[in-house]
């Protein structure tokens, strides 16, 4: 089994080659999680959806996202990790180009399924390649540069289709996945190989119960997370019969699982102690790392009133930090610096992060203000991302580790649906609370209250409106000057909170066993 591991070990030319290969197919399908964001409102008058309609487009990609990471493991063994992965690389390629065809909201929304399905399969097969290239002593390294693409991707996204929307159109923001993908299926067939996994199952021994229930448990959990709030989460019918759906999936599939001979998804290996740790560290991660993406963008726009383009921009000072740490962290990991205390280091800084947001968020916060906070998030993530990867799959070998690479990978993802998920409520409910305990402070016998309707009144009467337009006028200005300090105050109470899950976390990285961390170093 180590010599087997062993012989996909590269070095030199051919490593530097995969490497840049793998890298490439990670960015092409994150960047597309988060590049459509800032085009939808362009997709949505050229193709003539409704507001509800145009959010199929990022669920279809996020569903198939979700339901395919768990299976690519499954799915390299069946039809070698070369072809699958070059044959992903064709199917997302492909679907982009049909995106950018597409004549109607329905059309997109197929297209966009498709390419979740490509694209999800590119994490974490990416992973894998990158981790079996390189030897053990140097997976700190592997996986450091992995998460450049990782990490940085979602960043990348809002900006880069900002770009291209503002100085073309919609559809190439799918285009530009063209070349990219051709040159990197070339690549692929020409210096990826494949491991030996014995004997391919026969059609009737395929685990299709597994596949099902695995489709169904995950594909109406991501559903619920996409639309829960927006739907008032169990008040609607179909999201309470969708959480029911779910969970009965998932139970029935774990039992599945665990008692069918040839398993979809193999559960076994959660047996690994370091695996077990780092699936549930990576939720946590993805959680902080997509929610804090998240909630970003929403308050430098609907606040501070900036563009899509400037508030994707924001985040490039932190994408590049965490860039810049990756190689650093490797290096440590190779040093022998243990992955808890890194780990814990940065779930600390992060907590920072999150509490010097909390004490400078106003409703005019100046973006110089924010450049330093996102520095010292660019490092936590850094500190976090590397030892939590190479933590989960130090410890597996031969085809475990592609097993491995894809429950982190699914967990990562959930971690970021149940973070925008919950932020999102927590935000709407926060407001409606702010909002009653803000209201009796505009007291109508204040006389600095009475004193600002009366300047606003004036104002609109100097230009042409009616006294009594003018005094309604004044009151709209001050319900939405307290809208706005209601939201204000909710974004602080979302970055304490996270600040704080984040903080809970320190400690319980600490106490991980120092025998299985010294496992996981040699």
């Amino acid at each position: 089994m180590q010599q087997e591991e062993n012989s996909l070990v590269e070095y030199g030319f051919r490593r530097v080659i995969i490497t840049v290969t793998a890298i490439m197919c990670a960015l092409l399908e994150i960047i597309d999680t988060t590049i459509v964001n800032v085009a939808l409102n362009d997709m949505r008058g050229s193709l003539g959806a409704t507001l509800t309609d145009i959010a199929w487009v990022i669920t279809a990609y996020a569903i198939a996202n979700v339901i395919i990471i768990p299976m690519t493991s499954w799915l390299s063994k069946q039809f070698g990790r070369r072809n699958y992965f070059a044959a992903s690389i064709i199917l997302f390629t492909v679907a982009s180009f049909l995106c950018g065809n597409a004549t109607n909201i329905w059309e997109l929304v197929l297209f966009r399924f498709i390419q979740g399905m490509g694209g999800g399969a590119l994490l974490v097969t990416a992973q894998t390649i990158i981790t079996e290239s390189y030897p053990v002593a140097k997976r700190g390294m592997a996986q450091a540069i992995y998460g450049m693409g990782v990490i940085v991707g979602p960043t990348l996204g809002p900006p880069l289709g900002g770009y291209i929307v503002d100085h073309f159109s919609w559809p190439y923001i799918f285009y530009i996945n063209i070349p990219i993908g051709i040159i990197a299926t070339a690549l692929t067939i020409a210096f990826v190989r494949s491991p030996k996994y014995g004997e391919k199952l026969k059609a009737y021994q395929v685990d299709w119960w597994g596949i099902i229930l695995l489709a169904s448990f995950i594909g109406s959990l991501q559903f619920v997370l996409e639309h829960g709030q927006q739907d008032d989460w169990f008040q609607d019918s179909l999201i309470l019969t969708l959480s029911l759906v779910s969970l009965f999936g998932f139970i029935l599939f774990i039992w599945r699982e665990l008692v069918y001979e040839h398993p979809i998804v193999n559960l076994r290996v959660l047996r690994d102690g370091n695996l077990r740790i780092g699936t549930i560290l990576t939720f946590i991660l993805g959680f902080g790392l997509f929610g804090s993406t998240f909630i970003i963008p929403i308050y430098t726009q609907s606040i501070l009133g900036w563009t899509a383009t400037d508030a994707g921009l924001l985040l490039i000072p932190s994408s590049i930090t965490t860039g810049l740490m990756m190689p650093i962290i490797g290096k440590l990991l190779e040093r022998g610096i243990s992955h808890k205390y890194l780990a814990a280091a940065g779930f600390a800084i992060f907590f920072l992060y999150s509490l010097w947001m909390y004490t400078l968020m106003t409703p005019d916060t100046g973006s110089e203000l924010m450049f330093w906070p996102l520095v010292v998030r660019g490092v936590g993530l850094g500190l976090l991302f590397v030892p939590i990867t190479t933590l989960s799959l130090s410890t597996l070998h031969g085809k475990d580790i592609g097993d491995g690479a894809a429950f982190t990978g699914m967990m990562r993802q959930l971690g970021g649906s149940f973070g925008i998920a919950i932020i999102t409520t927590m935000i709407s409910r926060l407001n409606q609370q702010h909002r009653v305990d803000l209201i009796p402070n505009i007291s109508g016998i204040s006389f600095k209250v009475q004193q600002r309707i009366e300047g606003l009144k004036q104002m609109f009467m100097s230009k042409g409106f009616s006294a009594n337009e003018a005094l309604d006028r004044a009151h709209e200005v001050l319900n939405m000057s307290i809208l706005k300090q209601s939201t204000v105050l909710s974004y602080m109470d979302i970055f304490l909170y996270l600040g704080l899950l984040f903080l809970c976390c320190v400690p319980f990285v600490l106490m991980i066993n120092k025998k299985k961390q010294n496992r996981a170093l040699n």
